[in-house]
C-alpha cells in the first residue's frame, strides 16, 4: 500500500462515525397539551406506560410541554405550537385540552383523556372504531355523580340539605353532571343545592355560603380547576367541617374525606402506551377508546374522625383504601 492510499484510507475510517450518526433516525417528539400547571401526579402512570412499549423521555424519545395553568383560552395557541413543532403525537389531558388538538389538526395522531363523554363531545365516532387522528381514555367522572350522592348519604345519612360544587367556566363538563344529579336526589328525597366556583376566591366564598346555608355534605364536580387547587379545596372542607365527598384518591390522601372515581394513575399508563404504539406505527383509529372496569373507594378514617363521622362497616369493607 502507497502512503497515498493509507492517509486517504485514515480519513475514509475517520468519517465513519460522523456518517453514521447523520443517518441516525430523529427522535420521535411527543407533544404535551395540559389544561393545568406542571405537577400532575398521574404524569408518573404516563411515563410508566411509555416505557412498557420501549420508550424512555430522553433516551428515545424527546417530549414537549405546554401548560396552560388554568386559562384554557391559550390552549388554542399551545396547540398550534405544538402542530408547529411537527411533533409525532400530541398527548392532551381533559376535554378542553383535546378539543383545541382536534381543532388544530386532523393529521397528527391525538390521544387524550376525558372527563365527559368522548362521543358525545365529538372526540371520536365512536368508542370502538374512533375513527379519524384522535382516540384515548375515557374516564367516566362525570357519570358517577349518582353514586357519589348514594356514597355520601350513606357516610353522613341524616344530611339535610347537599350541595355540588361546580365549575361554570367548564364548558359542558359542570353541566353534564348536573343533569342527572338533581333527578337522583329528588328519587331519595335529598335536598340538593348547587355552588359555583371558577376561582380561588369564588372557593372561599362557595364554603362560606355553604355553611350560611346550613349544608350538611358536599359532592365536587369532576373538574381539572378542582383538582389543581385540591389542598386548598380540602382545606376549606376542613376548615369549615363540611364532610366532602371527592372525583380522585389525591383528594383523600391529602386529607380529604372520601372520593370515588377510576384509578387515574391507570388510565394515564394506559394513555402513555398507547401514545408509544403509535410511535411504532399504529393508528389512532385502529385503537378502541379504552373505558375504566374497576373504580376505587377511598377513605380516610382521620379525616372522618375529626368530623365526627363514624364510618358505616359496609363502607369500610366496600373500600379500595382505607387510610388510618
Amino acid at each position: 500500500m502507497t502512503r497515498r492510499e493509507f492517509i486517504t484510507l485514515l480519513g475514509a475510517v475517520a468519517t465513519w462515525p460522523v456518517a453514521a450518526r447523520a443517518q441516525q433516525p430523529a427522535m420521535p417528539v411527543v407533544g404535551m397539551l395540559m389544561s393545568g400547571a406542571p405537577g400532575l401526579p398521574f404524569l408518573d402512570g404516563f411515563h410508566q406506560g411509555l416505557k412498557e412499549v420501549g420508550y424512555s423521555e430522553g433516551q428515545n424519545v424527546a417530549i414537549e410541554y405546554r401548560w396552560a395553568e388554568d386559562h384554557r383560552d391559550r390552549l388554542p395557541i399551545l396547540a398550534a405550537e405544538l402542530v408547529g413543532r411537527q411533533v409525532d403525537v400530541i398527548f392532551a389531558s381533559g376535554p378542553p385540552s383535546a378539543r383545541a388538538a382536534k381543532a388544530a389538526t386532523a393529521t397528527i395522531p391525538i390521544v387524550f383523556t376525558s372527563a365527559e363523554d368522548p362521543v358525545k363531545i365529538g372526540l371520536v365516532s365512536s368508542l370502538n372504531r374512533p375513527g379519524g387522528n384522535v382516540t384515548g381514555m375515557s374516564l367516566f367522572y362525570v357519570e358517577l355523580g349518582a353514586k357519589r350522592l348514594d356514597l355520601l348519604r350513606a357516610l353522613v345519612p341524616k344530611s339535610e340539605v347537599i350541595a355540588i360544587l361546580v365549575n361554570p367556566t367548564s364548558s359542558t363538563e359542570g353541566q353534564e353532571q348536573l343533569k342527572d344529579l338533581p333527578a337522583a336526589a329528588r328519587a331519595m328525597g335529598q335536598e340538593l343545592i348547587v355552588a359555583d366556583a371558577s376561582t380561588e376566591s369564588d372557593l372561599e366564598k362557595a364554603f362560606a355560603d355553604l355553611v350560611q346555608h346550613r349544608v350538611s355534605a358536599l359532592i365536587v364536580a369532576s373538574d381539572l380547576f378542582f383538582f389543581s387547587r385540591r389542598d386548598q379545596l380540602v382545606a376549606l372542607a376542613a376548615r369549615h367541617a363540611v364532610p366532602t365527598i371527592y372525583f380522585e384518591r389525591h383528594f383523600v390522601t391529602t386529607v380529604g374525606l372520601i372520593s370515588y372515581g377510576p384509578n387515574t394513575n391507570d388510565m394515564y399508563r394506559q394513555a402513555g402506551a398507547y401514545v408509544g404504539r403509535i410511535i411504532k406505527g399504529e393508528k389512532p383509529a385502529d385503537l378502541p377508546v379504552i373505558q375504566p372496569t374497576k373504580f376505587e373507594l377511598v377513605i380516610n378514617l382521620k379525616t372522618a374522625k375529626s368530623l365526627g363521622i363514624i364510618v358505616p362497616q359496609t363502607l369500610l369493607v366496600a373500600a379500595d383504601e382505607v387510610i388510618e
